[in-house]
């Protein structure tokens, strides 16, 4: 299984680094790239993040939805069509990751409400 989590996830890095830099070309397969993306972070936050990892990949995940939601075409302005690519790659990457998160905080809340709380 965890063969299965780790091709998923160089899989979703190699299909959302190639759209990202031609999402102009792919722009009539941008439904299906998602599709492909979304089930991709499904099986990386099933398979390939343990308990020792949850509050590290989120923190990881944040910080790449965060970026994701910047302007990075502002690059454009010094090197011509640079920001769109960037911006593209990044946008298509939190696309992959946000649904691995998804997974991954709710085995956070589950683990942290199965857990009783000790009396003082």
């Amino acid at each position: 299984m965890q063969k299965i989590g780790y091709w998923a996830f160089i899989i979703g890095v190699i299909i959302a680094v190639i759209a990202g830099a031609a999402a102009g070309m792919m722009a009539e397969y941008a439904g299906w790239i998602l599709f492909v993306l979304v089930i991709l972070g499904l099986i990386v936050g099933l398979l390939n993040v343990g308990d020792k990892e949850i509050q590290s990949f989120l923190i990881v995940a944040i910080a790449l939805m965060a970026v994701g939601s910047a302007n990075l075409a502002v690059i454009d302005t010094v090197i011509m069509g640079l920001g769109s690519i960037l911006q593209g790659i990044v946008g298509y990457i939190a696309v992959f990751v946000a649904p691995a998160a998804l997974v991954v905080a709710l085995k956070a809340v589950y683990s942290l409400g199965s857990t009783p709380a000790v009396m003082k």
